[in-house]
């Protein structure tokens, strides 16, 4: 039924991982699918639109964020029952909901499989990235909490 699973996982919130680790395993081994593990992080210039200040050498590249995430994904990665052939991982600075939604369309993802948290009143406000997602998405997407 799945082939291909996308997996976004914020590297910075454990609580979600554990929550999408058991659904994740169980369906990967059912269908014998590749998944795909993705973390984004937003551009620095997103932070400076909060009002941060940012002296120009601590600008980082975003290469090398890209970098940093990766390898904090690829440690989450390995909590996973998962056979290594069939786990593919990846990073990007982006918008969350836009980079999952174009690599889901890139690898052709059957299930987007995403974490959320209890909605909250700022998460009715301004809305989720799994909100996003789902509306979004032109593929099934499973929300866990």
């Amino acid at each position: 039924m799945y082939k291909t699973i996308l997996v976004p996982i914020d590297v910075s919130e454990d609580a979600l991982t554990d929550l999408v680790i058991p659904h994740v395993n169980a369906i990967q081994k059912l269908n014998d699918a590749e998944v795909h593990f993705l973390a984004v992080t937003a551009p620095i210039s997103n932070y400076l639109r909060y009002g941060g200040t940012i002296l120009p050498s601590d600008f980082p590249d975003e290469e090398k964020q890209a970098e940093v995430i990766l390898d904090e994904l690829k440690e989450k990665v390995k909590r996973f029952s998962i056979p290594e052939n069939k786990i593919h991982v990846t990073s990007s600075v982006g918008s969350v909901k836009d980079e999952i939604l174009a690599i889901a369309e890139e690898i052709n993802a059957d299930l987007i499989l995403i974490g959320s948290r209890h909605p909250s009143m700022s998460t009715y406000l301004l809305g989720s990235n799994a909100a996003s997602v789902v509306r979004y998405a032109k593929t099934s997407v499973l929300v866990v909490r």
